[in-house]
């Protein structure tokens, strides 16, 4: 999205951040929740960040739950010390998106982070005791790297034990050029039955204790909806009995984004 030259990120300013927020009370609505727009706000230093949940506080005082996405490496110049802070003034939840727990696909899609970095920002975020919700991205390694990539991000998952987990189908809307020059010449999907194989394998991996897990985005042909590890066996039946052809799956209509 960023790569456009119509959607070119860049920091806002303060004052303009603080008439925004001056706007949104002044418009009397009741909300009690602030995402810190548009993009990765964490990409911001500390001070920073905590003027803009400052100027949320004074200006909107209802307000109880402050988000953000969070890409893991935005978090290596910030301090536990310093999230718990934020953490205090109300950023409760950070949305990262993994995509993947494999070196390899992370490395292939210059995503800019490794299964350690990954596991380094989720501890930090804990640490803090701020919750984190954490996406991968099922088809991201093709079908070359399928079962590798669902593994490694079990994996991952099981070292960082996240608040919350959701996958999210990769889709490419601008053709599969970038990913077939990274994938030897011809980025493979896997279809419908090879995705479904996929989320098999990464649950079947995973080992968590009380993760909210969700699979309801509108890329994906199952929905699934549960909490890990208690709900995992009925969630790997779900799978079965799809690939078996026992639940209907989303229609390609139903998945447009």
């Amino acid at each position: 999205m960023y790569t456009q030259p119509q959607k070119q990120f860049r920091a806002q300013k303060l004052d303009k951040i603080e008439d925004d927020i001056i706007t949104a009370a002044a418009s009397g609505y009741p909300f009690n929740r602030v995402f810190l727009a548009d993009g990765d706000a964490m990409t911001l230093p500390f001070n920073r960040l905590k003027a803009i949940c400052e100027l949320i506080n004074t200006h909107l005082p209802h307000v109880t739950r402050i988000s953000s996405y969070c890409l893991p490496r935005n978090l290596s110049n910030k301090t536990v010390e310093q999230l718990a802070q934020l953490r205090q003034m109300g950023l409760s939840i950070l949305y990262i998106g993994c995509e993947s727990g494999d070196d390899e696909v992370l490395g292939r899609i210059k995503k800019g982070e490794t299964f350690a970095s990954s596991l380094a920002a989720l501890q930090k975020i804990s640490q803090a005791g701020i919750k984190s919700s954490v996406m991968i991205l099922m088809g991201l390694g093709g079908v070359q790297l399928s079962r590798q990539h669902a593994i490694a991000s079990a994996e991952l998952m099981n070292a960082a034990q996240p608040d919350y987990l959701s996958t999210l189908v990769v889709t490419l809307p601008l053709g599969t050029e970038r990913m077939d020059n990274v994938f030897d010449g011809k980025f493979v999907l896997p279809d419908q039955s090879g995705l479904l194989t996929e989320m098999h394998t990464l649950l079947s991996h995973l080992k968590l204790d009380k993760t909210i897990f969700r699979s309801d985005h509108a890329s994906n042909y199952l929905v699934l909806k549960g909490i890990l590890g208690k709900d995992k066996s009925a969630l790997i039946t779900q799978i079965e009995q799809a690939l078996h052809g026992m639940i209907p799956l989303r229609q390609e209509w139903h998945r447009g984004l």
